[in-house]
This record gives C-alpha cells, structure tokens and sequence, in this order.
C-alpha cells in the first residue's frame, strides 16, 4: 500500500551566511547581504511546489567553546545572521503560493510586536505568513535584551502560553468584515468589530487592537519544535505544524501518535496539524557517488571536530570543550536549559560510545533517518518512512546549503516524488493554510 501524499517544507538554517567553507558555496562570503540565494531557493522551491520555508533564528553570537566567541567568527558558525523577518519579507514578494515562516523568540519580541509583524506579512503575501514560536536557548542571547539569563525551560513554556494568547487575541482583535470601505457613507472601518482584547497575564500584557489590520488567513499558521514534554504539549494546543526530530522511523511514529493523542483529548482535530519530520537527504545521479557523499560528510566531521562540537553546544547550550573525547558520553553528566530535545537525542543516540564517535555519529546523522541515494532510491526510502510513521511530510534541513545541493533536491528528487503521486503537482489554494490542510 502507497503511502498517501505528503508534504514538503524547507529548514533554512538562519537568513545569512550558509555552509562557508564548503564546496560549491560559490561567492558566499561576498553576496551573503543580497539575500539573491535565498531567492533562488524559494523560487525553486515554489515551482517544486513546497508547503513553506521556515527561516530558523538565533539573537546572538556564539561563546560556548572554551568560553571564546573566535572559533564561531572564524568559521562563520550561526553569524551572521540577518532579522528574519526581513528576509521574509523579499521571500514573500518574489513568491506568490509557498509559505513564508520567519522564526520570532517570545523573549526578544513583545507579544504585540509579533502580532503585528507576523499579520503585516500575511496580508502582504496574500495570507501565506506563518510564525514559528521558539522560547529561546541561550542564555548570551537573553543577555543581548538586558536579561542576566534565560528563565527555566518549563517555565518558558508557562510564560509561552501567554504570549500566545494574546498574539493569537490579537489577530482575532479584528473581526471578518470589519472593512466595510461605504464610500457613500464615508466609512472605511466599522468600529463595532474591531475590538480591545485588555489582557493582562502574569508575565505578559496588551491592550490591543492590531493596529496593522486583519489578516487575510484570519490567523496565520503557527509553526513550533515541540521536542520536550512542555514543548510538545503547547505544540498539541497552539500548533498548525510541528517540527519533529526524533531519533529512528519507530520514534517518529510514536512521536506522531502523541501529539495526535494530545490534540484529541483536548478537542483539537488531530488532522488540522501537520508534522514534518527534519530530514537531510543526501542525492546524487548514482548509489555509490551518494554513498561517497555521505562518507564525506563523516569525513569532515572528523576533520573538524571542533567546530562541529561548538556548533551542537551553540544548540544545547553547553561548552564541551573541556571533556575527555574517550569518556564513554552515558558517563558525562549532560543536562541543559536549552534545547532539551536535542540533547536527549543526542544521548539516546550515543549510548555508550565514546565522545569523540558519538559526535560524529551526530553531526554525520540526517536528523530523524539517515536517507541516501539515487532520485529512485531517496524517493523509495521517504515513501516507505511515510507508510510506517503515517504522515504527515518532511522538513528538508541540508547542511551545505548552495545552488547546487539545492537542484539535487528541486532538479533530481521531487520530479520523482511528484510522479508517484507522492507530493502535489501544483497548489490547490492561494493561501498556507488551506495548502497544509489540502491532504
């Protein structure tokens, strides 16, 4: 039995420099302000016919490797990286179906400013803005907006449902049909349905209403990673679609499960939400040129081992620098208050092995599945992913981001998808919402 269509999405790893150092990165270095790249990209994208993009983001520069910023700056480790929503905002005028999700953190935006910025976007793009919602991970980056730290990961989330209260109260602050534009009445706004929402929490505020006006999709999509157990309850609750990244095709079933099991029981469709699962799939025109390309990926791991472990500390917020490459990772005692689902994966994965090879192992894995292979084979591996898991698509998240890993996903693996009826030809709907819900 096929599985049944699927979606696909984009997992762009922050709007500015991308995979410096690699091959075929070109003038990265030079053109990285144009945004010009990330324009190739989402017009690829739209003509492969791609759910959204989602803009990952983070607010400040790495130090969590020997307690030193140099190996982030030398390197080009998450910097620069330019405002997301900027970027967006030239991804939606050079698209006109696929989704744009710019990532905006609950600790460096107020609530109102997201509302609006997120709601300004959605009627320039014609209703195809979505927001995904991140509490943040870092404590350099609290800092950056004057805090000392971050507050407790569970607490975050408490403090999340907030902020999400009133966004949504926001967007909602203007009800459908509230433009009325009686010329012969000299009346363009009727003030009977735009409304205060007067929310007052205890950690957030606003009085509304939106000043920026109503949103075409009434409320745009929400995107969040609900790895952890606060995570993925707010993800049941708020979300429109989920980015997953659990370990293995039988966790990501069970992953899948729970968050439907979740939106269930609190009277949410479970179908109104779409979970994509990160995926770097690795194609090439033949099974042993995609198998030297996955071998290389190990191979630069190794080589540089610390940058890589910088760049997974920079994610976790921890500085692994001091510790023993051999100690066996089941006997460091790791814990984090930032992505608690990303180190959980990481240990689960690495079990007893040593630092040194668990890391690789990490940094060399395509996120949920290692997928590899030929146009056919790729297509064949995520088809049969999907059958198993039972839906609902793939966030695809390439490490070496450029023109040309970019057509061996546009140019070789989605014309085969797209021929075995695995992914949609052409969009049904004008709008990001209606496209997610369409299968």
């Amino acid at each position: 039995m096929p599985a049944n269509p699927f979606h696909l999405a984009w997992f762009l790893q922050g709007s500015s420099i991308q995979a410096w150092g690699e091959p075929w990165t070109g003038n990265i270095a030079q053109e990285w302000m144009t945004a010009d790249m990330f324009l190739d990209l989402v017009k690829s994208m739209e003509r492969a016919c791609f759910d959204y993009i989602l803009i990952e983001d983070s607010i400040y520069i790495g130090q969590n490797w020997q307690n030193s910023r140099d190996i982030f700056l030398k390197g080009g480790i998450c910097a620069p990286r330019q405002e997301p929503s900027v970027v967006a905002t030239l991804m939606a005028a050079a698209t006109k179906r696929l989704g744009i999700v710019p990532t905006l953190s609950t600790f460096a935006y107020h609530p109102y400013l997201t509302a609006r910025i997120v709601g300004s976007l959605d009627q320039i793009s014609g209703g195809r803005a979505g927001w995904n919602m991140v509490t943040g991970s870092s404590d350099f980056s609290a800092q950056n907006f004057g805090l000392e730290k971050l507050p407790e990961h569970d607490q975050r989330y408490v403090m999340a449902q907030e902020y999400i209260d009133i966004v949504k109260g926001l967007w909602g602050s203007w009800e459908p049909g509230a433009i009325l534009d009686d010329r012969e009445n000299g009346i363009l706004i009727d003030p009977a349905k735009v409304h205060t929402i007067d929310y007052a929490g205890q950690y957030y505020s606003s009085r509304g209403p939106l000043n920026s006006g109503p949103c075409p999709q009434g409320q745009p999509v929400i995107a969040q990673a609900g790895g952890s157990k606060s995570g993925r309850t707010i993800a049941a609750t708020h979300a429109d679609t989920i980015v997953a990244a659990p370990n293995g095709v039988a966790a990501m079933k069970q992953y899948r499960d729970d968050i439907r099991a979740q939106m269930a029981a609190m009277g949410r469709d479970p179908n109104s939400c779409k979970i994509l699962f990160l995926l770097s799939p690795i194609v090439a025109e033949t099974e042993d040129q995609a198998q030297w390309f996955a071998e290389q990926r190990r191979v630069s791991a190794a080589a540089n081992l610390d940058a890589r472990m910088a760049r997974f500390g920079w994610s976790t917020n921890l500085d692994l620098s001091s510790l023993d490459l051999d100690t066996p990772v089941s006997q460091l005692s790791l814990t984090t208050n930032g992505h608690q689902s990303s180190l959980s994966q990481f240990l689960t994965r690495a079990g007893d092995k040593p630092l040194r090879e668990a890391m690789i192992d990490h940094v060399s894995c395509g996120y949920c599945v290692d997928v590899v292979g030929t146009p056919d084979s790729v297509a064949s591996q995520m088809e049969e992913i999907m059958a198993e898991v039972g839906g609902d698509g793939f966030l695809l998240a390439l490490g070496d981001v450029s023109r040309r890993s970019v057509a061996t996903i546009m140019d070789g693996l989605v014309p085969v998808l797209q021929r075995r009826g695995l992914t949609r030809r052409a969009y049904a709907h004008e709008q990001l919402r209606d496209n997610l819900l369409e299968f």
